[in-house]
């Protein structure tokens, strides 16, 4: 039997999909859970061969959950989202995550993909896959990168200087830079520009 995990904080599409999924001969849904912090808790609990968390999840993200776990546990991780973004795949990829599958996937190819993932192998959805090679890469410098992470939560100037050891007139020409080169308004802007496309 595979043990899946499944973490998703839509409660009807949790439980619709567990239910689908425990009528396979060869898996079983060991745990349901709402959040990324119970994913992680109860998958290192419980030890799961597979966790399939969604993308966009209170607490932590799906992608989050798989970079803990990859730390603390053996289950491969497959993450679903609604928004199949390029930015998020090469995100959830360089964190360990063995597949990335669009929501709109019906319960029989959800549990081919946790099949193939548990005898070892990757599956990225194609579709998501055409769409990550053609996607842009992010103009931005490092540096400019690091000034919008540590910025991400609204911090102040001041405190993203604190956080990079910079001056406060170094931070603002970064963030001067980096809002001409993305062609927006505002700081929060472009860190929900950057999030989007798997920037930072």
């Amino acid at each position: 039997m595979i043990r899946v995990l499944l973490a998703d904080d839509e409660a009807m599409i949790r439980s619709a999909l567990a239910a689908l999924l425990r009528l396979e001969d060869d898996i079983d849904v060991v745990a349901e859970c709402a959040d990324g912090l119970q994913a992680v808790a109860l998958a290192e609990k419980l030890q799961p061969d597979i966790c399939l968390l969604d993308l966009e999840m209170p607490g932590l993200d799906g992608v989050e959950v798989a970079e803990r776990l990859r730390r603390t546990s053996t289950a491969r991780c497959v993450v679903v989202t609604r928004h199949a973004r390029p930015g998020v795949l090469r995100r959830a990829l360089a964190s360990g995550v063995a597949g990335f599958l669009p929501k709109s996937r019906g319960a029989d190819e959800v549990a081919e993909v946790i099949r193939r993932v548990a005898a070892g192998t990757r599956y990225v959805d194609p579709e998501v896959a055409a769409d990550a090679l053609s996607d842009e890469r992010s103009p931005l410098t490092e540096r400019e990168l690091d000034v919008l992470r540590a910025g991400r939560r609204g911090e102040t100037t001041g405190q993203i200087a604190r956080a990079l050891s910079l001056a406060p007139g170094t931070v603002r020409n970064h963030i001067s830079a980096v809002l001409s080169k993305l062609h927006v308004a505002t700081r929060q802007q472009a860190v929900l520009m950057a999030e989007e496309r798997g920037w930072i």
